[in-house]
């Protein structure tokens, strides 16, 4: 049995510092996506979307532990792309007509085959509402500039305005969504030790 620790192995994109806004280089890389819209912490297809996304996740981990690769690996963290139709006013625009994109990354030996095999099996056991929305694709960013942020979701703020101040200094403008990825269980960890990716693409 192999072990990858994909965290390790991609350490400046899933484990940046607190202290300073850096700039890193995000390859194109699959992901399992769903899109909606809305307030996440009220909106029922965002739950859904979540729901799906890990479900099918842990699906495709244990297919590949248990099938002729028999890699074993942890599942990647929850990630989401966030935006609104006026960019400029995203942070005063209500929470209700945020848009999203709910997405998990996956390794290079999940295949679209393994996907659907996986996501009909999947299917029969649980009733996930979501998971007919779901798609498997990649994404690549390219150049961002990110940071971590420690704290509840609601002080974000003064973190996202760092990043977009250190992409202004560079003599750039923002370009792409809004990125956040999520590194703690928010039911287990206390907010104040909850860690957030923040990632600006530039």
């Amino acid at each position: 049995m192999e072990k990858r620790d994909l965290k390790k192995e991609l350490k400046p994109l899933y484990n940046p510092g607190a202290s300073k806004v850096v700039t890193v280089e995000v390859p194109e890389m699959n992901f399992l996506i769903i899109d909606g819209q809305g307030d996440p912490n009220t909106s029922a297809a965002y739950k859904n979307a979540v729901e799906a996304l890990y479900s099918l996740s842990y699906a495709l981990k244990f297919a590949i532990k248990k099938g002729p690769l028999a890699i074993d690996y942890g599942v990647l963290p929850l990630e989401g792309l966030w935006w609104a139709d006026d960019m400029e006013q995203f942070e005063q625009t209500p929470k209700s007509e945020w848009k999203w994109t709910a997405m998990i990354m996956q390794p290079e030996m999940v295949t679209e085959t393994l996907v659907q095999e996986v996501m009909e099996t999947v299917k029969k056991k649980k009733d996930l509402p979501a998971l007919e929305q779901l798609r498997f694709e990649p994404y690549q960013e390219g150049r961002a500039a990110q940071i971590l942020h420690i704290g509840p979701f609601s002080e974000e703020g003064p973190t996202i305005q760092k990043v977009h101040e250190y992409i202004r200094k560079l003599g750039y403008t923002q370009k792409g969504k809004h990125h956040e990825i999520y590194l703690s269980d928010i039911r287990r960890a206390a907010p104040e030790k909850w860690k957030t990716i923040i990632r600006q693409p530039y």
